[in-house]
């Protein structure tokens, strides 16, 4: 199986004290293969998405998403990943749906022409459809 998700050595700090969110972090991720990044809050786990996402640069080290370097192809890798973090993206005044359908809208397509790429997910949050964005929990 091929990788889809290659980190090597990454290390991020942040602030002019420094302090470290990611500390010489290496992983491998491979092509359909499920994985879960769990921590406490500060454990760097959105750092790291970001510089998966190409939203921040690593200060050491290197990252590739489907064999695409983070920095050096960044835009690569904005064309075949999507980024949407929990927090401080929603509209909190819009339900989930309302939600869905609009940033589908805003990439000119919809939740129904891409339930097969996001039927498992949907069926996940399907009870919680109808509620506002800003009543969900974290």
């Amino acid at each position: 199986m091929a990788t889809a998700i290659s980190i090597d050595g990454v290390s991020k700090r942040f602030g002019k004290k420094g302090v470290e969110a990611l500390s010489n972090v290496s992983l491998e991720i491979a092509e359909g293969e499920m994985f879960g990044l769990v921590g406490p809050d500060g454990a760097g786990k959105t750092t790291l998405f970001r510089i998966l996402a190409s939203l921040l640069t690593p200060d050491s080290g290197r990252a590739s998403v489907c064999g695409f370097d983070t920095v050096s192809q960044y835009r690569q890798v904005r064309d075949i990943i999507g980024y949407m973090p929990g927090r401080f993206s929603l509209y909190t005044d819009l339900t989930v749906d309302e939600n869905i359908n609009f940033f589908a809208s805003a990439f000119n397509t919809s939740m129904e022409a891409n339930i097969g790429l996001a039927s498992e997910v949907y069926e996940q949050i399907a009870p919680f459809k109808n509620r506002q964005a800003g009543k969900l929990s974290g």
